[in-house]
């Protein structure tokens, strides 16, 4: 067995496209290694800044050896037929075929005997096409070819079992690039190449040559300087994955080292602050012994500097100074003009071209959060409308502007500043929330009812004028928004009637209330409830069984309702009781589809002959009274107990009834007492939409 090591180096990668790349490039070659019959026992991937590299184990030497059979014709078929089987399979004679016996007769085979390839005659080909069609988010072309990549690609090192391919890499458009066994280290650290003949060798030289491939691994590294460095001045490492996974891919030998921010600027804001480092700089914030933000930042440099690195501090010192002194700047002049000031300016943003600029979207979300407010308990009105006027306003200022990652935030700060309420200043910071699922989720009144009146004018307005996500695309973030909603709702155990403030928040659009968005909204809702509910590990197939219902539209009585459901069903009797619905719906189905007619339930009590037809008929009619009340006072559990009294008898009647009696007057009966059960049943969910 021997191994192919593969390497592509080019200008730098953008951070957030190596690993995925890594991944394509293994894919890319792994499918055409089993498409050409090469088996391996491992492929790794990996990337740096400057190199996607992939290591493939366990290949053999060439390819196995196959025997191909095509079924010809009949002995004694006619020539024709003879002849054409000759031609298409490379045939000189009929005796070149063997004729074998089969259930039908004997029949010509055209029996091929296919020598495998040598494996090194087939890699060239398979890693120039996987090459080709590796594709990314953005690429370019350079010199003259028509050949897209990332990044000007310059060489490729290709080895198997010790061995180079040699050769040039041809692409579409002429672009040739060298392929060979060598490589290059750190770009200023050590330039020069090297050869290598395995995939142990290439790790070994690479790191000697100051490039750490293992992403992992360079990632310890920074998190074990970074931590060192900080711990020494008493301090801690603010925690920041998404960072530190950025970082990893800016970088192939980590240097991490401290600096210092400006006393002068340590009166900002603190997420001014961290934005200034993480965003633009790349830095990570520390944090004193309270958790607070210390002066102190974390800078990972790709070099190995002389003086500790002091040259490389010094300079990113000097340019986190110009950053916020910037900040300052716009933290003086913001606070001069108030935000309620600022909101005729929103005039000016557009916010979709069919639905208005931004003013207009406030002036739609005072009306739509006020109306919200009257099903969040504690909301009061004034602050929930100043709230939603103030909003968008720190859009236009001039923090904002430099520091779009701080929206909301900085509105907060303003808010405060110019005397108003700390809870419409925490609206105007959360009202954005929640993000994403590891987001926190707003649980004041005033940020609920802003929040939720911000995403739902969102979506209402896009679905009215047809701007729906569609498989692939969902450019205004419409599912997020959806999935934002039902969690503002589930997690506040908000009783709002998603129906009638979608129906509220049309009627704010000028010319849109006629529009039919309402009910498609709602159906997109439900299937963003199925998702939100089935990562939490609920059944997506009783959510349809209660939304079949029609008509359900709060959704925290919907999830009691499913989450009884799931209950019961997992109880002996409701498991049962399933089996036994399905058993009278296929019945009533197939029965109904022979007959062409309907059976809906209408039994008559005075056609019973057999004691357990009326035990059934009494159990259903005892069942929906009980059912009933317990499901207008949202009981749930208890309409599903007196579900649960039918097991008995419908197991008797199905143990001792014959439905296709020979009375046709009885047998259409006993299917209307059967359809009955289904109805009765469809009064807690649609148990045909309920899986196995």
């Amino acid at each position: 067995m021997a191994e192919l090591l593969l390497e592509l180096l080019s200008e730098e990668i953008p951070a957030r496209m190596q690993a995925r790349a890594a991944e394509d490039l293994r894919r890319l070659v792994t499918e055409r290694l089993k498409a050409a019959g090469l088996d391996y026992t491992e492929a790794r991937a990996y990337a740096t800044p400057r190199r996607l590299a992939l290591v493939v184990d366990g290949l053999p030497e060439k390819q196995p050896d196959v025997t191909e059979e095509k079924k010809g014709p009949k002995v004694g078929a006619p020539e024709q037929a003879l002849q054409g089987f000759m031609k298409a399979n490379g045939l000189k004679s009929v005796d070149q075929a063997e004729v074998r016996e089969t259930d039908k007769g004997a029949f010509y085979f055209a029996v091929r005997h296919v020598t495998g390839r040598p494996t090194a005659d087939i890699l060239p080909g398979s890693v120039q096409q996987a090459v080709q069609a590796l594709t990314w988010p953005k690429s370019m072309r350079w010199a003259d070819g028509d050949f897209r990549w990332v990044r000007p690609l310059h060489s490729i090192l290709a080895v198997f079992a010790g061995q180079a391919f040699g050769g040039r890499f041809e692409a579409d458009g002429g672009t040739k690039v060298i392929v060979g066994n060598r490589t290059l280290g750190h770009r200023f650290l050590a330039p020069e190449t090297f050869a290598v003949t395995s995939f142990a060798d290439y790790e070994k030289k690479l790191y000697a040559a100051k490039v750490i491939l293992d992403r992992e691994e360079r990632k310890s590294i920074i998190v074990e300087g970074a931590t060192r460095l900080a711990q020494a001045e008493g301090l801690t490492v603010k925690d920041d994955p998404a960072l530190l996974d950025e970082v990893a891919g800016l970088v192939e030998w980590p240097v991490p080292l401290i600096g210092s921010i400006d006393e002068a600027f340590m009166d900002l804001p603190a997420e001014v602050l961290t934005t200034a480092m993480r965003h633009h700089q790349k830095y990570f914030s520390t944090l004193d012994d309270e958790g607070h933000l210390a002066g102190r930042f974390i800078v990972v440099a790709n070099m190995e500097a002389a003086e500790g690195g002091k040259a490389i501090v010094a300079g990113n010192e000097r340019v986190l100074r110009a950053r916020l002194a910037d900040a300052r700047f716009f933290w003086d002049q913001d606070r001069k003009e108030p935000l309620a000031e600022r909101v005729p300016a929103l005039k000016e943003i557009v916010f979709h071209a069919k639905l208005g600029s931004l003013a207009e979207k406030v002036s739609r979300l005072q009306t739509l959060a006020v109306e919200i407010a009257k099903y969040v308990p504690g909301a009061d009105r004034d602050r929930v409308r100043s709230a939603a006027r103030l909003a968008k306003a720190d859009l236009v200022t001039g923090m904002v502007g430099e520091f779009p990652e701080l929206q909301g935030v900085m509105g907060r700060y303003y808010a405060l500043n110019d005397g108003e309420h700390t809870e419409v200043a925490e609206a105007v910071a959360e009202h954005y929330s929640p993000l994403g699922p590891n987001d926190r989720c707003p649980n004041t009144p005033v940020s609920i009812a802003v929040a939720l009146a911000d995403k739902t004018d969102t979506l209402v307005g896009m679905f009215a004028i047809g701007e729906t996500p569609t498989g692939s695309k969902d450019p205004y973030a419409l599912r997020r928004a959806a999935l934002g909603v039902i969690r503002l709702i589930v997690e506040n155990k908000l009783r709002l009637p998603l129906g009638e403030v979608f129906r509220t928040a049309q009627q704010t659009f000028r010319g849109l209330d006629g529009v039919a968005a309402v009910t498609p909204l709602l159906d997109f809702f439900a299937e963003r409830l199925k998702v939100a509910l089935r990562e939490k590990g609920l059944r997506h197939d009783l959510i349809s069984a209660v939304f079949a219902l029609g008509g359900e539209d709060d959704l925290v009585r919907l999830l009691d309702r499913v989450r009884a459901l799931e209950d019961f069903l997992g109880s002996e009797d409701g498991a049962n009781l399933l089996v036994a619905y399905r058993r009278a719906a296929n019945i009533v189905r197939i029965e109904s589809k022979k007959d062409k007619a309907d059976y809906n339930g209408g039994s008559d009590a005075g056609r019973f002959v057999q004691a357990e037809e009326h035990a059934l008929y009494e159990a259903l009619d005892e069942a929906a009274q009980s059912a009933g009340p317990a499901l207008d006072r949202e009981d749930f559990t208890g309409a599903m107990t007196a579900l649960a009294s039918l097991r008995q008898p419908v197991d008797a009647f199905f143990d001792e009834v014959t439905v296709n009696a020979d009375d046709r007057a009885l047998r259409e009966n006993r299917l209307n007492l059967l359809a009955r059960i289904g109805a009765t049943l469809g009064r807690v969910a649609d148990f045909s939409k309920i899986e196995g």
